[in-house]
């Protein structure tokens, strides 16, 4: 009996009819042809919109109730998993610990690619079973194929320890759908070049788990209106864009801010109630605990009637 692929018939290795003759295209004509596929991959992603709303709820309730976020991949998939925990700590004031990515390879395989690992499923499991998963914790599986060894061993991990699992790939058939939580599967359909699942595939992907990730974190209160006020001050930008929010919801001028913050030890949002309520940093800090973190709540001000005035008024960028 012939050996048979069982990739070859993954929508992902498809042949892609619009692209058969790349090779022969200037490089305006590429661009054209990429932008056309990527406009499907939207239209894909949009498609799952309602799955996409079903893994916000299930991460929501998670870091509601003291559970982390794993997310788990292989190749371009780990990376992007990997990309969007180490952004959640500079943006939303996250520890490093609550939301986390597993690659297969490890850290070696950010930045050289190790063919061959994401086969091993016993080596999935063994990476999640170190984190020694919970009830309280989502692991989310990203798989472009839908069917990545390594990425299933940890998903059966996973679900042993009763952990919520989101499944993320881009093969809307592939048969863990009966495994798992919620699957969230763009059709984005054949590469611009076969099988190169970096291009449509990665993007679809990366957009997904932006939208998990950030509406989960505007659900816990991670922001006002769209202000980041849980940024973390690793850096003067980050000092520069608290300041730079301080104005924009208070009114105060920039060096005004800078003091204001550095009485709040450089925490936005304590910055912002205390200004608002005149209260002492510490009264502050027990409002906020008591309003579930939420800024608004604190206040009893919403933040849209304020961004709409300054936008109205020319002044989105600084708030003078």
């Amino acid at each position: 009996m012939p050996l048979r692929s069982k990739w070859q018939f993954l929508p992902t290795e498809a042949i892609n009819p619009s692209t058969l003759a790349i090779d022969k295209l200037s490089p305006a004509d590429i661009v054209d042809s990429m932008l056309n596929e990527d406009r499907k991959m939207l239209v894909a992603v949009q498609h799952e919109k309602e799955r996409i709303a079903v893994g916000i709820d299930i991460i929501t309730q998670a870091l509601r109730t003291g559970g982390r976020i794993v997310f788990v991949g292989a190749g371009t998939s780990g990376r992007l998993g990997v990309v969007e925990s180490a952004e959640m700590p500079p943006t939303f004031g996250t520890s490093p610990d609550l939301v986390q990515a597993i690659i297969a390879g490890g850290k070696n395989s950010l930045v050289r690619a190790k063919e061959g690992v994401e086969d091993n499923y016993e080596e999935g499991a063994r990476s999640v079973n170190r984190l020694r998963p919970t009830k309280k914790d989502v692991v989310v599986g990203v798989s472009a194929s839908g069917m990545t060894p390594f990425v299933r061993g940890a998903l059966t991990r996973a679900r042993k320890a009763a952990s919520k699992i989101i499944f993320v790939t881009c093969d809307p058939r592939t048969e863990l759908q009966t495994f798992v939580d919620v699957t969230i599967a763009p059709a984005v359909g054949p590469e611009v070049i076969a099988g190169s699942t970096r291009l449509k595939a990665g993007t679809a992907t990366k957009i997904v788990l932006n939208m998990l990730t950030t509406a989960a974190m505007v659900r816990i209160g991670k922001t006002y209106g769209n202000l980041m006020v849980d940024v973390q001050m690793g850096s003067e930008k980050l000092r520069d864009r608290a300041r730079r929010i301080i104005t924009i919801v208070t009114g105060l001028e920039y060096e005004e801010a800078d003091k204001l913050l550095r009485r709040a030890h450089w925490n936005v949002k304590a910055a912002i109630v205390m200004q608002k309520s005149g209260l002492t940093y510490a009264r502050a800090v027990s409002r906020l605990r008591k309003a579930h973190d939420f800024v608004a709540n604190a206040i009893g001000e919403d933040a849209e009637p304020r961004l709409k005035q300054l936008l109205s008024e020319g002044r989105p960028r600084d708030g003078s």
